[in-house]
């Protein structure tokens, strides 16, 4: 598939290979084990915060987080090289909210078990801060099975299904992200969104070929919906189209 290579999408493969390659150090930050670890001793550590951002951030930049910075994302962009085929199928983005649901109602038990959150500390599992380095309580080689088990995870899912599989169907922080998004049309307040002028639309269909994440955007085109759950913003429809038919907009509204 040829995809967008203009600055803004070279910019972006860059920042998402960078966040790729300091996953060894940030994974912990990112973990759904660590928050939960954190949960169950009253602690706020540095997963708990990462995810709060994630949500306050997608009031106003929606998911843009999944296309810009999250290295999971990266890692899935990068499989496609190996296996581009497009993720079409609707039960697909229902298998995180599986898996989502029962994480955060275990949060909440161990929360409430603990007494609630009684101390910060953004460090926890972590020595000097970084995730995958061991100490005498906690073995390094026991992170580096954690670090390589979600590698493979989103690795094999994007090489075994198609593009970005990971993102459709394991991410546990999209849900975070969505539910703002949610939240953020409902109040309506100014936020990143996509433009599309659907009257200049060719419908020569290259806004979906490059679309990460499978979407038809093409037909949120011609509807003139551009919302969808699903999108991540990276700007690949925008710098894709020939006519120049969608843009990034910062407004108020639903689409």
């Amino acid at each position: 598939m040829k995809r967008a290579t203009n600055t803004r999408q070279r910019i972006r493969q860059g920042l998402l290979l960078t966040s790729l390659l300091l996953f060894p150090i940030t994974i912990n930050y990112l973990s759904p084990y660590v928050i939960m670890d954190g949960a169950s001793q009253g602690i706020v550590n540095g997963s708990a915060i990462v995810f709060s951002f994630l949500f306050l951030s997608s009031l106003f930049l929606g998911r843009a987080w999944c296309a810009w910075v999250c290295p999971a994302g990266g890692l899935g962009e990068a499989c496609s090289k190996v296996n581009d085929r497009p993720i079409q199928s609707k039960w697909a983005d229902r298998v995180k909210w599986i898996i989502w649901f029962p994480w955060l109602a275990l949060i909440i038990f161990l929360v409430v078990k603990a007494g609630g959150y009684h101390q910060i500390n953004p460090l926890l599992d972590t020595v000097n801060g970084i995730s995958v380095a061991g100490d005498a309580d906690r073995p390094a080689l026991y992170a580096y099975i954690i670090y390589y088990g979600v590698i493979v995870l989103f690795a094999g899912s994007a090489v075994i299904f198609g593009r970005r599989a990971g993102c459709h169907t394991l991410c546990w922080m999209a849900p975070f992200m969505i539910l703002g998004r949610k939240l953020r049309n409902l109040a309506g307040w100014p936020a990143l969104r996509l433009q599309a002028q659907p009257d200049q639309c060719t419908s020569c269909k290259t806004c979906t070929t490059h679309c990460p994440m499978s979407l038809p955007v093409d037909q949120m085109v011609k509807s003139n919906q551009m919302e969808h759950s699903e999108c991540i913003l990276c700007g690949s429809c925008i710098d894709g189209c020939p006519k120049k038919v969608i843009t990034y907009t910062f407004q108020s509204g639903k689409a």
